[in-house]
């Protein structure tokens, strides 16, 4: 059996910043709660028995961290590879605007498409199909190499098009919430020449 652990990226924004549309072309850092993000995400990685043997990040520093961090929780010392395929979507015209000039440009209606249907907004730079040719060209070769256990560090824009891998993606969205928060995972498992998705948008919580 094949295990992908796919996370976005912790915080990079502080509590009393504003956020904006941070996409391929806006390279932030972790804030301080990112990076208690990633080392939960590993702690939880560790107790869960998800010991990578290989993994990825986007060319992207959010992406970096959030896996160096994670492996270092886990404590466990390999390379990150990073692939452009996992840079997060470029938002076009709303690249690193504030929501309220992205609604105020497109809608919320537009907005609340691609939070639950994946249907991306005029202006953004941003094909689907390319995104999930991508995840299935990267999974192929996983199962060609025979890989147990995979890590991913990604961000949202792109994460949420992994659970295409199982096939019939519409179904997927209508039933779960496609959008991976930050520091979040999902899991999917190939088996009997089958991707399934195990969980979505498990959330590593705070001990204590």
């Amino acid at each position: 059996m094949t295990t992908l652990i796919i996370a976005r990226h912790g915080n990079t924004f502080t509590a009393g910043q504003t956020p904006t549309r941070v996409g391929a072309r806006t390279d932030l850092p972790l804030v301080d709660s990112g990076i208690e993000q990633a080392q939960r995400l590993g702690k939880w990685m560790k107790e869960n028995g998800y010991i990578p043997e290989i993994t990825y990040c986007s060319e992207l520093k959010r992406t970096k961290q959030t896996a160096e961090i994670a492996l270092q929780q886990i404590g466990y010392v390999q390379p990150i590879f990073p692939l452009a395929i996992f840079n997060e979507i470029d938002y076009g015209v709303d690249e690193n605007q504030t929501e309220d000039k992205v609604v105020a440009r497109i809608g919320a209606a537009a907005i609340r498409d691609w939070d639950e249907e994946a249907i991306v907004p005029k202006g953004w730079d941003f094909d689907p199909e390319v995104c999930k040719t991508n995840w299935q060209n990267f999974a192929s070769h996983l199962i060609e190499d025979e890989q147990d256990t995979i890590f991913v560090v990604t961000s949202n824009g792109i994460a949420r098009f992994a659970p295409a891998l199982a096939g019939n993606f519409e179904e997927f969205a209508n039933n779960n919430k496609i959008k991976l928060s930050t520091g979040a995972v999902g899991i999917l498992q190939y088996a009997n020449n089958q991707w399934t998705v195990k969980d979505w948008n498990v959330k590593p919580q705070r001990h204590g």
